[in-house]
């Protein structure tokens, strides 16, 4: 095959750069980062997280990092990356951790080693590194110190088990659901758990933003004294706050205590008993919405485990959102009285409005899931809801009908208010269905009641419309905010031609690609894809300088005749979110396979099989698109040399110019009719 040589006709500046390796300094050595990665199976850990679902080779979720109803988060085990379609982020098990629990590439690594039982060995931290451990990081582990104090207190100190331990045994909570919790105990007095914890080294200040402690001037408190605690855990089982109840009967005092915001807890984004319940609300495809702390606990304790609480606050998007991430079934179960009725008909819009189908449970007068749970044992309680589970339009037709009775504007308001229940359901088809339900349960003509859905659904819109006027209004008034960290990597935009060389150079890099003669020794080589296509760049000092492209080129040339480099794994699993995201999105469904081939009608063959083929194609094509720009460069520098009567540079851009125009051609001609626009 013939080269074509540019390095003659047109020099450019090569730029040296340094593998992004070496900027990132690790604590974990690289034999442990490799056991850790091989380890990190990407549909068992994005699973923990998210529920998937076979489709073809890949699986199929909803995107836990956007808010959307139709899935298009995908999962490719085979290539060990996940990919959203709907938002762009990507990447492999390491890059999913990072961004879903907001950890730094270390800590992602330990939180997989951990997962994995692979054990860590890490070098002394200096000072310096201590000091510059991330500031959430600090909150967590001061979070999780906290758990294990509380706890350790209820089950061996005299107090933790004469009044915490009391309570639950009183409660009759067994002894394996107070430890699946993780509960434990404070203990009473001004600041008994907060000396506790300078004393083992954790910083007052990091004490007072997780909540734990409060401190007023001078004066110092633990928030939580003489309460039982209950841990809330994140989705991976990271503890990031507290519920605490007091025990005595002091009017004045808040009967619970939950810890304040903090940037590792948002209460509005958070459901007690999620990390225990979501292996099986994805089984069962099913999900129990409770109020409190030990409904939950009591649920599980007969044997219903998919279940979660909101802990006493209102129901939220986020919330509904993280269930909907398993199932998208969910059963409110409330308690039998005015103000349990009013907080369910409150929340289930907000859950329709997510496009999740809704039941309701209703207890009898006077109880509540923990106190009914008790009372009825695992079987009476299982038995009691399959009997009494209600479809949402069913409860609230009946429960309103009964305040409605020979009054009909009072009837007309309850139509007006289920069908707004209706109206908010985002299919069309479940909607229709509805209609056709509170049709025949109210006695109300369907085409009534599509005139009523439409007008909800024009209100509905102009609300929204109203509210995206205030907050752009308000975006538009605030102040302008601090640039964030930015990545190593600072890509401009790559042209098609880079991205398909760079697509090449990383699927095939190590695949064989024509045997050739050695000049000098007349021996017969086999030459490597990403020799051949490293070494036409550089021959001609065409590297592009784009330093996403200059990255990937330099790393592949460095590692190229490494043992058991594997490009893909290189790239994928790269410390460094942009080249990963990057690589990710390479070899994603939408890039692989380019269409160009078939839709020129050059080739129809499966790309690795006219590898001799397609790669001096995609070189040559690369080369032609870099000399059009470099030329179109050296023509605004010809009007600018003759702007300023500079003559003798105006010869020389054209005598380079001329040259490109030369070699142009030349590549053209390689490539056929062709043309690059």
């Amino acid at each position: 095959m013939k080269r074509l040589l540019i390095v003659d006709i047109i020099r450019l500046k090569r730029c040296s750069f340094h593998a992004i390796s070496d900027i990132f300094v690790l604590m974990i050595d690289h034999a442990t980062i490799d056991r850790i990665i091989d380890a990190a199976e990407i549909s068992d850990v994005v699973g923990d997280f998210v529920t998937l679902r076979k489709r073809g080779v890949n699986m199929l979720g909803l995107c836990p990092f956007h808010n959307e109803k139709t899935p298009s988060f995908t999962v490719s085990p085979a290539k060990g990356i996940f990919k959203c379609f709907g938002c762009g982020k990507g990447g492999n098990s390491v890059n999913f951790i990072m961004e879903h629990e907001n950890l730094t590439y270390p800590e992602a690594l330990k939180w997989l080693a951990k997962k994995y039982n692979i054990e860590v060995s890490e070098e002394e931290e200096t000072e310096e590194q201590k000091q510059l451990k991330d500031s959430r990081e600090s909150l967590m582990i001061v979070s999780g110190f906290a758990q294990k104090f509380f706890t350790r207190y209820l089950w061996e100190e005299n107090e933790g088990r004469t009044i915490g331990l009391g309570y639950f045994r009183e409660r009759s909570f067994r002894d394996d659901i107070l430890k699946k919790f993780e509960v434990g105990f404070a203990p009473d007095g001004k600041t008994p758990f907060t000396e506790a914890a300078q004393r083992q080294g954790y910083k007052l200040d990091f004490l007072e933003k997780t909540g734990l402690t409060i401190k007023r001037d001078d004066w110092l408190r633990d928030r939580f004294a003489g309460r039982v605690m209950f841990p809330i855990h994140n989705l991976a089982g990271r503890v990031i706050a507290f519920g605490g109840r007091i025990l005595k009967d002091d009017k004045k005092t808040a009967k619970y205590l939950n810890s304040p915001e903090s940037d590792i807890y948002h209460k509005s984004r958070v459901l007690y008993g999620i990390y225990q319940a979501k292996r099986e609300m994805t089984r069962t495809d099913k999900c129990y919405l409770v109020e409190g702390y030990t409904d939950v606990m009591s649920l599980h304790q007969v044997g219903i485990e998919n279940v979660v609480a909101s802990s006493g606050t209102s129901l939220t998007p986020d919330q509904i959102r993280m269930v909907r991430r398993f199932t998208p079934n969910i059963t409110i179960i409330y308690d039998g009285d005015a103000a349990g009725i009013k907080a369910s008909l409150r929340g289930i819009d907000m859950v329709l409005e997510e496009g999740m189908n809704v039941k309701v449970l209703p207890l009898p007068d006077g109880e509540d899931p923990d106190s009914f749970a008790k009372k009825m044992g695992a079987s009476g309680f299982q038995e009691y809801m399959d009997q009494n589970e209600t479809d949402f339009i069913q409860f609230k037709t009946r429960l309103l009908l009964k305040s409605t009775e020979n009054d009909p504007v009072a009837k007309a308001r309850l139509i007006s208010d289920v069908i707004r229940s209706v109206s908010v359901i985002p299919d069309s088809i479940t909607r229709s269905v509805y209609i056709k339900e509170c049709s025949r349960l109210l006695g109300v003509a369907e085409e009534v009641l599509y005139t009523e859905v439409r007008k909800q659904k024009h209100q509905q819109t102009e609300e929204f419309r109203k509210r995206e006027f205030r907050e752009q209004s308000r975006r538009q008034a605030a102040p302008p905010q601090p640039a964030q960290e930015e990545s190593v990597v600072r890509p401009v935009r790559l042209f098609v031609e880079e991205l398909e060389f760079l697509r090449f150079l990383l699927k095939y890099c190590t695949a064989d690609l024509w045997e050739e003669e050695d000049d000098e020794t007349h021996e017969t080589r086999t030459l490597l894809v990403g020799e051949y296509m490293i070494d036409e760049l550089e021959a001609d000092e065409l590297v592009s300088e784009n330093e996403l492209f200059k990255m990937v080129f330099y790393e592949v040339r460095e590692n190229l005749y490494k043992e058991k480099f594997d490009p893909w794994k290189h790239f994928v699993y790269h410390p460094d979110a942009s080249m990963s995201k990057f690589a990710t999105d390479l070899l994603s469904e939408k890039y692989t396979e380019s269409k160009r081939w078939t839709k020129a009608g050059a080739f129809t063959e499966k790309e690795e099989d006219i590898l001799d083929v397609l790669i001096p194609r995609i070189v040559n094509e690369y080369k032609l698109r870099k000399i059009k720009l470099i030329m179109a460069d050296i023509e605004k520098a010809i009007d600018k040399a003759s702007a300023d009567n500079d003559f003798d540079k105006v010869i020389e851009e054209q005598s380079t110019y001329m040259n490109l125009k030369r070699a142009e051609k030349e590549l053209a001609k390689s490539l056929g009719s062709r043309t690059i626009n």
